[in-house]
């Protein structure tokens, strides 16, 4: 029987009941967005199929950030769906100046929500299909958090250690720290777990705060200054 952890939920009155795997470490998942009152113009915002693109077969996106440069290899054969996602968000600035909002020492560290809320209001609907799993989740490997089947958006995470329970969960490996590895292990993991579990940033605050938030409240984070592709 899978143990239960409370996950924030993003506007939800209640925090939701999240399975964990048998190890007790929690699943990646990214709370369900509630349905949105008001939206930004679609004016201000570009829209998810304005910047849908096709991936190499094989690329790079180095990320400078605050602790130093990382390299992320991206194998398009090894999850499609993701890399073109993937692709499209960096070649466009997604993960320009963000945060890496949850750290779990030894288990993995994720980022990809925007510093923009009216950013995130559009695209933490914009779901792409699962990609089936022929990686697996171990030390380098980068895979998008889900929230269950075909709702990856925009955040990844990058596995510290053997995490390849999280295989059979559906989550699929993109891509791979090929350079700077030491420098993700460095980056700050003192708030460990997200709210209301953790004493780390609370998702739904984070999509509707953006980076205004974390500053005020997680000043210590370390953040992607600018992430570019090479081909």
């Amino acid at each position: 029987m899978l143990l239960m952890l409370l996950a924030a939920c993003s506007g939800d009155p209640e925090p939701t009941s999240v399975p964990v795997a048998p190890d007790g470490k929690p699943k990646l998942e990214v709370p369900a967005p509630p349905p949105q009152a008001e939206a930004p113009p679609a004016s201000t915002v570009p829209s998810p199929g304005e910047w849908a693109a096709t991936a190499p077969a094989t690329f790079d996106a180095v990320f400078e950030t605050t602790k130093g440069n990382f390299t992320i290899r991206v194998d398009r054969s090894w999850s499609p769906n993701g890399a073109d996602r993937f692709y499209s968000l960096v070649k466009n600035g997604w993960y320009d100046d963000i945060a890496f909002f949850r750290n779990i020492d030894g288990f993995m560290v994720q980022f990809g929500i925007h510093g923009d809320p009216a950013y995130n209001s559009i695209w933490k609907e914009a779901t792409i299909l699962d990609d089936p799993v022929a990686q697996s989740n171990r030390r380098t490997f980068v895979s998008f958090a889900t929230a269950g089947k075909d709702t990856r958006t925009t955040q990844v995470f990058i596995n510290f250690g053997d995490n390849s329970s999280l295989d059979g969960m559906g989550f699929s490996p993109f891509g791979q720290v090929v350079e700077g590895m030491e420098v993700v292990d460095a980056l700050y993991n003192g708030y460990g777990e997200g709210a209301p579990r953790g004493r780390g940033p609370d998702q739904g605050k984070l999509q509707k705060g953006g980076n205004a938030y974390l500053k005020a409240e997680f000043p210590k984070l370390d953040y992607i200054k600018q992430a570019t592709i090479t081909e």
